[in-house]
């Protein structure tokens, strides 16, 4: 699992349309890695959307929004043209990026266990390095972008 002061991989997957995403494709550049359960759902697409709205604050310090879900590479281009996503998607249709970071977690609902995607946000300055981890219901889906630039400025 990765943690805060880990280097991270530079394969990180493949995006929407098929191309591997690497973080070398970044060069001088932080990333804002952020793992969401579901394409279309209510608080992925409030997240999706604030992030949208605060990107070129975001890139202006220095930082690329890249969004990950288990999703496929079809689905990520339907959310992308359906709410004007400026950012990539990576489709980890099989996990090995979830599993990697740690956030292929065991939920509960209803009583019912099984395995799914803990909504998580990891920034990685220009080396690699992870220097901050937002986990669960500590990000306010509506307000991301916002909670991003309070800790990046």
């Amino acid at each position: 699992m990765i943690q805060i002061g880990d280097k991270v991989p530079d394969l990180l997957g493949t995006d929407q349309d098929g191309r591997e995403v690497r973080r070398s494709d970044y060069p001088g550049r932080a990333i804002a890695l952020y793992f969401y359960p579901k394409d279309n759902t209510s608080g992925c697409t409030a997240e999706a959307c604030s992030l949208r709205d605060g990107y070129e604050a975001i890139r202006a310090l220095g930082y690329e929004i890249i969004g990950v879900s288990k999703d496929s590479a079809r689905s990520h281009q339907g959310f992308i043209a359906k709410h004007g996503l400026p950012f990539r998607l990576i489709a980890d249709t099989e996990t090995e990026l979830h599993r990697q970071f740690g956030v292929w977690v065991e939920k509960s609902m209803y009583g019912h266990k099984y395995m799914g995607t803990e909504r998580s946000t990891f920034l990685i300055d220009a080396e690699g390095v992870v220097t901050h981890i937002f986990r669960g219901k500590e990000i306010k889906t509506k307000e991301h972008a916002a909670q991003l630039l309070k800790t990046i400025q």
